[in-house]
């Protein structure tokens, strides 16, 4: 069977589907990946065949340049949802790679409107996958704030173009990633509106590969503490609350591990605190099991990936789906949440020390480190995907 996975240009959107894809290749499947910008060569690097579906412009680069020049002209609030360019400029490449392909299958995570009309266009079945341990289209509330799949202007547009038939994608089923005491699924249940199954999956953590130092492998002698802002944060919000995290941690007998990625860290100045790491990328599944606290945006990926390796978190959401990340964290006891525009470094440095001294936290996290351990893997999410093709096509 040749499945076409068609995902988004961010890390965030692309790299939870990456598992699944592993394990579609691992079943005998032949996989090809859908996308553009950046994430073209981190899936290649992960193994995968990728076609860029957009290959004329760096419709990420352009996002990202728009937002941040329209912040610092003094915008408010969170930046506008980049769903609808991406439909607009991923649909024709997706529908186009897929007829190439031959795919008899799309798979697209619930965010990702091209692939759901790449799968309208080419007549095939789909598999849709929830990318997000905050939300699910399964919540009334946040599925009406997510995109639907209504003819909205750019959808519309797009089917009088290309010429796709109206209508929407025939779903195998749908994915929650969720582990069940945070919104996930304890069994199959059909969709409360079209009836459509939804299963439950097992969240993978991938954040890429990496020759690993020797540090890593070894247990930290004082409590190890990660500290991250992810991709997008930086770029968009700058680093000043970087800097007060970073104060308050030196400040602490802790061992501090600082995944900046690409972020300019100038703002910083040219001294950091003597028992902060720089490590610049390095996947957190290299040194997160090692840690007992994470320090973050509220990332989907970067807030699934703790719960994987039992980790507290400390939550300091920005905008997007960051401030449901951190609903959801601190609902379920596995970490504290605070606003980054109004932490100080008294602040920051009691919500660690909570997060490290009270045994409560650690316990929650186990817990749904164990839940998860439980949920089907992608492999079994496979092996059911390929038992209930032939009803699906019947």
């Amino acid at each position: 069977m040749k499945l076409l996975f068609a995902l988004g240009p961010a890390y965030g959107l692309a790299l939870p589907l990456v598992p699944l894809a592993w394990a579609a290749r691992a079943a005998g499947h032949e996989v090809l990946v859908a996308t553009t910008s950046e994430m073209t060569t981190v899936v290649a690097g992960a193994g995968l065949g990728v076609t860029d579906v957009f290959p004329d412009r760096d419709v990420w680069d352009e996002l990202m340049r728009g937002l941040a020049g329209k912040i610092k002209a003094g915008g408010n609030g969170a930046p506008k949802s980049p769903f609808g360019l991406f439909t607009s400029t991923m649909t024709g490449g997706t529908i186009d790679a897929g007829r190439r392909f031959g795919a008899d299958l799309v798979v697209y995570s619930s965010d990702h409107r091209a692939g759901a009309l790449a799968s309208v266009a080419l007549g095939r079945p789909a598999l849709e996958v929830g990318n997000r341990v905050s939300w699910s289209m399964r919540d009334a509330e946040f599925a009406e704030r997510a995109l639907s799949f209504a003819d909205d202007d750019v959808v519309a547009e797009l089917r009088a173009e290309l010429g796709i038939p109206p209508g929407e994608p025939a779903l195998v089923a749908r994915i929650d990633p969720r582990p069940p005491s945070m919104g996930g699924l304890t069994g199959e249940e059909p969709d409360r509106h079209d009836h459509v199954p939804w299963w439950s999956m097992r969240f993978v953590p991938y954040n890429g590969g990496a020759v690993l130092p020797d540090w890593t492998q070894r247990a930290p002698d004082k409590p190890r503490v990660c500290v991250t802002l992810g991709t997008v944060v930086p770029a968009l919000s700058g680093t000043s609350s970087l800097a007060v995290v970073l104060e308050a941690l030196g400040g602490m007998d802790v061992e501090v591990v600082l995944a900046e990625g690409s972020a300019d860290l100038g703002e910083l100045g040219d001294s950091l605190p003597a028992n902060v790491r720089r490590v610049g990328f390095l996947p957190l599944s290299g040194f997160l099991p090692g840690c007992s606290l994470i320090v973050h945006h509220g990332g989907s990926g970067t807030t699934a990936a703790p719960l994987h390796y039992g980790v507290p978190q400390l939550v300091l959401p920005s905008f997007a789906d960051n401030p449901m990340s951190a609903e959801r964290v601190v609902a379920r006891g596995v970490g504290l949440s605070h606003d980054p525009a109004a932490i100080d470094v008294p602040t920051v440095r009691a919500l660690a020390q909570r997060l490290l001294d009270e045994p409560a936290f650690a316990r929650a996290a186990a817990e749904v480190r164990a839940e998860m351990a439980t949920q089907p893997s992608p492999s079994t999410v496979i092996d059911r995907l390929t038992a209930a093709l032939p009803a699906t096509r019947a």
